[in-house]
């Protein structure tokens, strides 16, 4: 497994530790499917680019479904936006992310894994430190990719974190730490490909 190499080359380099080795681990899957985070940033950012559009022609045609659904398919086709492309690239993801979010959680450790505050990963997090960053990393990298600002999505928004937060509660430390460290490499890369996108923009207009 990819967690036990990267615990053999901390061991080479002089310093064996699981908990740098999960964040060697995610951060090296992260950077591998940083391609499909790239493409769902840039369907997203279509897609909140015509939010004011779509909401006007909603509210236009609330009264005609299917000629509110002919509307926003020109709009879409006209934009070069396809309002599904952003799901694509997270459901390609999910395969790799959920295969190491059980691997990690039902791994066998060699010896005892502390890591930092942790005595060990293989327990739960004495502090509750990585469930409150897990649940406020989770938040803010939700908040990034919202591209539909509804009440019902608000309320995902505030209700997926602390419900992350709760189930790290229960998980071992190692878990916790894995799903930290994905968030914040999420967060970097998505705030990286928006700025990108934006600097875009601004060079083109």
């Amino acid at each position: 497994m990819g967690l036990t190499f990267f615990y053999d080359l901390t061991s080479k380099l002089g310093f064996p530790n699981y908990g740098i080795a999960i964040i060697l681990l995610t951060v090296t899957i992260r950077m591998l499917l940083y391609p499909l985070t790239a493409k769902q940033v840039k369907s997203m950012q279509g897609m909140r680019e015509l939010g004011p559009k779509i909401k006007e022609m909603q509210e236009k045609y609330k009264d005609d479904k299917l000629k509110q659904q002919e509307e926003m398919a020109k709009l879409y086709k006209n934009a070069g936006v396809n309002p599904m492309a952003g799901c694509l690239p997270m459901l390609v993801q999910m395969p790799f992310l959920t295969g190491i979010f059980y691997a990690i959680r039902n791994f066998s450790y060699v010896s005892q894994p502390s890591f930092l505050w942790i005595k060990t990963l293989a327990g739960k997090d004495p502090l509750f430190i990585l469930p409150v960053l897990a649940a406020i990393t989770t938040y803010v990298s939700s908040q990034q990719t919202m591209t539909d600002p509804s009440q019902q999505n608000k309320m995902m928004l505030l209700v997926m974190p602390f419900f992350i937060g709760f189930m790290t509660l229960r998980f071992p430390a190692g878990l916790g730490l894995y799903w930290v460290v994905s968030n914040l490499v999420q967060i970097l890369q998505q705030r990286f490909l928006y700025r990108t996108q934006e600097a875009v923009q601004v060079s083109t207009d």
